[in-house]
């Protein structure tokens, strides 16, 4: 008689349509998307969505708030320009293409190194931790610049050695494929990591660490595990980035870089494995896109943080999965005019409150040049009364359509859930 444990698990053809079309986006991207700042903006999108993912085994797989997981990304990015450096000088030779593992390999040490200590605690006091950690190695980075390069950072030349079959990463389109192929490989193999017994064990530590130390495992030997382990990816993403711009300075290990990595991966959604994947793309374009359209970039991305916290704490990518919830039991269709009516609301009250922040802006930073700027479109006189008075009817205007349309909708969102677990509750008695 053969034992239940012993028979294979059913082949998941789903799981390999989903990785089968990532990797088919991440080579077709660069063949839809042709102009130089598309290009630029897909390599840095790769090796964020590595950074993003590594801190995601911290906050969303192991509960574990770090303010300085920067740190790891940053000085995998310094080791592995030093590499570059020696390499091109011929002290010894390393391919470009394995210049990434020494940055991995250099996240992994700092964070076998720094771990030890900042993983004996958890909760609000692994935080403090992790955001000393963070500013020490910071103000480190001004203290030698022997290393860190000082304010000028540290420069390389990506292209040294001889071309291999004609690739010599010059050209950005190799760059990004190099980048690309990293991308998909460590984001498959930080899959595999949440499918292993100690990624399990660490979701445990997340949900229950008394209950976990009670059946013989320690947590804070899991803590430091998932954190070396996370420190690694980071630095393989940080190596990324140098070959990438080619510059290293002291920014990739600050606090700022932290915050950025923290709030990107939450908008994302840090309860998906996805959702920093969603969240890295949203930092592209927040820092290639948004702060080249407005100076008021950081306010508004401050803004969306605070509405996802208040209205959808799992981030954008739960509200994916609560969609497709929807759609799994045929009621999606009945959403689309309430999800029109308050996209439209929103849109109009967004526009109201972001013309006035503009002038306000206009008048504070830039009113040598005129009363006068473009937004939207649109020619907004900001000494003028009137286009003041405008702004502001269509902000009111548009947020009390908003809250008279979001209430509808609560209202039929509720009615469509309680429908959904009647159907459930059904199907469970059959």
């Amino acid at each position: 008689m053969t034992s239940t444990y012993s028979q294979p698990k059913p082949y998941n053809a789903g799981r390999w349509v989903v990785w089968t079309l990532y990797a088919l986006l991440l080579f077709a991207a660069p063949l839809l998307f042709k102009s130089s700042l598309a290009l630029t903006m897909l390599s840095q999108a790769g090796y964020l969505i590595i950074i993003c993912l590594s801190y995601n085994i911290l906050l969303g797989q192991g509960g574990m708030l770090s303010f300085g997981h920067a740190v790891y990304a940053g000085l995998g990015s310094f080791l592995a320009i030093h590499a570059m450096n020696l390499a091109a000088k011929g002290s010894f030779y390393i391919p470009l293409s394995l210049i990434p593992l020494v940055g991995g390999l250099s996240g992994l040490f700092f964070a076998a190194l720094l771990g030890y200590v900042t993983t004996k605690k958890a909760g609000t006091t692994f935080a403090m931790i992790t955001l000393g950690v963070g500013e020490l190695v910071f103000a480190m980075s001004l203290m030698f610049p022997e290393f860190f390069g000082g304010e000028g950072g540290i420069t390389t030349n990506r292209s040294y050695g001889k071309p291999v079959w004609g690739i010599s990463f010059g050209p950005q389109i190799q760059v990004y494929y190099l980048i690309a192929a990293y991308c998909f490989v460590c984001t498959a193999a930080m899959y595999a990591f949440t499918r292993t017994p100690l990624g399990r064990i660490l979701n445990a530590v997340r949900d229950n660490p008394e209950r976990v130390e009670f059946i013989g495992y320690n947590p804070q030997r899991v803590r430091y595990y998932a954190f070396i382990i996370a420190g690694f990816f980071a630095g393989i993403g940080g190596g990324l980035a140098a070959i990438n711009s080619e510059i290293v300075t002291a920014e990739v290990v600050s606090g700022v870089r932290s915050g950025s990595l923290l709030l990107f991966t939450f908008l994302g959604g840090a309860t998906f494995f996805f959702g920093p994947i969603i969240g890295a793309c949203l930092l592209v374009l927040a820092l290639v896109l948004l702060s080249e359209l407005s100076m008021a970039w950081l306010l508004y991305v401050g803004l969306i943080f605070l509405f996802m916290v208040m209205y959808a704490p799992g981030g954008i990518a739960s509200l994916i999965m609560m969609n497709l919830r929807l759609a799994a039991f045929g009621k999606l269709r009945a959403l689309w005019l309430p999800y029109l009516a308050l996209a439209a609301t929103g849109f109009a009250a967004l526009m109201g409150a972001a013309a006035m922040v503009e002038m306000i802006y206009h008048l504070q930073l830039n009113s040598a040049v005129g009363p006068e700027l473009k937004f939207m479109g649109l020619m907004l006189n900001a000494t003028r009364p009137g286009t003041w008075l405008g702004a502001a009817c269509v902000f009111l205007l548009g947020l009390g359509l908003f809250e008279v349309t979001r209430r509808r909708f609560r209202m039929q969102w509720s009615r469509i859930q309680d429908e959904i677990e009647t159907e459930l509750r059904r199907r469970e008695a059959l």
